[in-house]
């Protein structure tokens, strides 16, 4: 049987015998505490030692500054992995209040939103070097690229953008009929149909569905390349990522929302005469020219000009989540869903100042 631990002093030197161990241990640390100087301790007397044993010899030298010998190696890997364990611990913070908590979200939600925010703008400006740079440069414009992204984001969505807002059309009629109908204005669900999709949702629903569709593909196709260091290798080549792949998608986005824009325009024009005249019995001739008579051109401009913007905007923000792609895959994930809702939400907020923009130079 192991002995007790004990130690007898000699000259500064604490020489340790028995087994320092927590059944061995007995009142030693006690006892140590006593010691009023020791420069070593040497413990190559020592039967046993365990982690209570190590952790003990470790305090009292650290305290006293002591040097510690006389291990084997097995010995000093313990002292050593119970030295490196000894790291002041934090008290767990008190929770708190409901209240405070809404606060110190709320107040991270804004600092986000603020970062986020300037970042945007930074990529903004850097898009517009990008192009100033490929305006100066022609040979630096890639025609195919720009080509291959108007097949993406305009033609491949003719289909949904037509089939959506031939349905809105639908439903903008039909509840504006059943509403005029209290009133015996059947005939002005034409007015409704007419300026509110030629003016507004025409073009704000159709900026909500290339969010949704190319918006995210921006986002995880750069995404993707930034993981996969296609980004950096066109650094080292000497290619401008910017101009190679944020000015092709930023400009076929900013050139076919207007063409998508007036395209989905009219086809709610068709879905809301289509439902006038099945369950209003108004002639699809009667609806153009009561079309013709009441929408002022001046919508359709309102609808052309807002439209380039709103495309902008949804490319910028896809390609800017795109690019900040770090770390791993799920990040691809978290970006593309940034880009999709940050784009919807500034087009809604645009949507709202060329609103009140257009009524004050007097286009309503």
């Amino acid at each position: 049987m192991n002995p007790n631990a004990d130690f007898t002093e000699d000259d500064g030197i604490l020489r340790f015998t028995g087994s320092l161990s927590l059944a061995r241990l007995g009142d030693l640390p006690e006892r140590l505490d006593a010691v009023a100087g020791a420069r070593t301790l040497d413990l190559s007397g020592i039967d046993r030692i365990d982690t209570v044993g190590a952790w003990v010899i470790h305090r009292f030298a650290s305290r006293r500054d002591a040097g510690i010998e006389g291990l084997s190696d097995d010995r000093q890997r313990l002292l050593e992995q119970v030295a490196h364990a000894d790291q002041p611990m934090t008290a767990t913070a008190k929770p708190l209040s409901p209240f405070l908590r809404v606060l110190a979200e709320i107040g991270e939600a804004t600092s986000v939103a603020g970062r986020t925010l300037l970042g945007l703008l930074g990529f903004f400006g850097a898009t517009v070097v990008a192009f100033g740079n490929v305006i100066r440069h022609p040979s630096r414009f890639r025609f195919n690229a720009v080509v291959q992204r108007f097949e993406v984001v305009g033609v491949s969505a003719l289909g949904i953008v037509g089939l959506m807002s031939f349905l809105i059309g639908i439903v903008i009629a039909q509840q504006g009929a059943v509403q005029l109908r209290q009133f015996g204005a059947e005939v002005f669900t034409i007015n409704l149909v007419g300026r509110i999709t030629l003016r507004e949702l025409g073009v704000l629903m159709t900026a909500i569905m290339v969010a949704g569709r190319s918006g995210s593909a921006f986002a995880a196709q750069l995404g993707t390349m930034k993981l996969t260091e296609e980004i950096d290798a066109m650094r080292t080549i000497g290619v401008s990522p910017m101009e190679a792949l944020v000015v092709p998608r930023t400009l076929a986005t900013i050139v076919l929302m207007p063409l998508l824009g007036f395209y989905a325009s009219l086809m709610a024009i068709i879905g809301g005469g289509l439902l006038a005249w099945i369950s209003l019995d108004i002639p699809p001739i009667t609806f153009i020219q009561r079309i013709r008579e009441v929408v002022p051109i001046t919508d359709l401009y309102v609808g052309l000009v807002k439209a380039p913007v709103f495309g902008a905007i949804i490319a910028i923000a896809g390609c800017y989540q795109g690019m900040q792609v770090e770390g791993d895959a799920e990040q691809v994930g978290l970006r593309t869903t940034s880009a999709v809702v940050q784009a919807i939400f500034l087009v809604i907020v645009l949507d709202a100042f060329f609103a009140m923009f257009f009524t004050w130079v007097g286009w309503n």
